[in-house]
């Protein structure tokens, strides 16, 4: 959710409904060296609570120090460890879903982290998938692992990262790693609504849900969500018009976080527009809008322009009952996964390796 998980965004979904709302991916060694961008994007709402920073790192000492470095200057109330992302340019420096496989570092870096917040009152919690492929599982020793470590939960996204967001998520490997912990467990992978949260708790047991790209173009899933889990049946089916309404509110609070503190104010209005741009596809899944007007709303520069835009929109069009279920974001094809030479020969190698940490926050 790199790019997405910002300080406007989240106050939208919070708006909507309970949660909990993780900022973007941080980068540890980012931290330490006190990064601009970095320390720029670790940022949340005066009234935001519980403030939840992610993590990532492969190093466990730089991993510490970052720790600390939350904990010391009170940049947050919990702390996210991020084992799930797959992509090349992580997982061949070891990092993210590659990391579990290597055991012995995986608890190092994980025990770190806790022994960093504890002292605090921080918790720390850990997101990870099945493993490297079908033929290196890691999900159900690193969940043991972490819950040695002193960790406050688990989550699991129910694929490899060889399957990438390909497919469907496993929910018995969620059920098996419930079945494994004593820690709390969460669910991750394929709720695109309500009712798929509460499919996923009742067969794996699960104490809570995860949503990743469920909530893209839907910040209003956590009202459903809040619903479903409180027992009511009620579920939401914006209009377009009410859809429009939310893009507004969506775009006028990234302009209010891009422009704080800015010199100009006109800079920070179209930096938000632009940060904008890529929700208006989501928003629109499933609608009858002409290509035309929506080439030209994820192309706004400013409020006043996206409003002549949305005032273009017909108000009264249902909800599309077709895109109900449907996936959103990221759709791609199983795919090698690109790892540091030799990182399948020794499980208990705890070896930093070379150059794996990230200097780019954000993903």
């Amino acid at each position: 959710m790199a790019g997405i998980t910002n300080v406007g965004f989240r106050q939208l979904c919070r708006e909507q409904g309970g949660g909990i709302y993780v900022c973007e991916m941080i980068t540890t060694v980012a931290l330490v060296e006190r990064n601009p961008k970095t320390l720029r994007m670790i940022a949340f709402g005066a009234d935001e609570s519980p403030r939840s920073l992610q993590l990532y790192g492969t190093d466990p000492e730089i991993t510490a120090a970052a720790v600390r470095i939350v904990v010391e200057k009170d940049l947050a109330d919990h702390i996210d460890l991020n084992f799930g992302c797959p992509v090349p340019k992580v997982t061949r420096r070891g990092g993210g879903a590659a990391l579990p496989w290597r055991r012995r570092l995986f608890a190092r870096l994980v025990r770190a982290a806790v022994d960093a917040a504890s002292p605090a009152g921080v918790p720390v919690t850990v997101k990870m998938r099945k493993g490297i492929d079908d033929d290196h599982l890691t999900y159900v020793e690193a969940g043991l692992a972490a819950q040695e470590a002193g960790v406050a939960a688990v989550a699991l996204h129910g694929r490899t990262a060889a399957q990438r967001y390909s497919g469907t998520a496993d929910w018995d490997a969620i059920a098996t790693l419930k079945q494994a912990l004593d820690v709390p467990v969460l669910g991750n992978g394929d709720i695109w609504e309500a009712d798929d949260a509460l499919r996923m708790v009742a067969h794996t047991g699960v104490d809570g849900v995860v949503i990743g790209r469920g909530c893209l173009g839907r910040p209003w899933l956590f009202a459903d969500l809040e619903a479903a889990f409180e027992g009511r049946a009620v579920r939401r089916l914006p209009s377009l018009g009410e859809v429009a309404v939310t893009m507004r509110r969506h775009a006028e609070l990234l302009v209010e976080q891009f422009t704080a503190g800015a010199r100009n104010p006109a800079r920070g209005e179209r930096d938000g527009c632009t940060d904008f741009r890529k929700h208006v596809a989501w928003y629109l899944k499933g609608f009858p809008v002409g290509s035309e007007l929506r080439r030209a709303l994820a192309m706004i520069d400013s409020l006043a322009q996206l409003d002549d835009l949305l005032g273009k929109l017909d108000p009264i069009v249902p909800f599309p009952a077709e895109a109900l279920g449907q996936p959103r974001g990221r759709t791609n094809s199983p795919g090698k996964v690109f790892l540091p030479d030799g990182w399948l020969a020794s499980r208990d190698d705890d070896t930093v390796p070379e150059g794996a940490e990230l200097a780019d926050s954000g993903g």
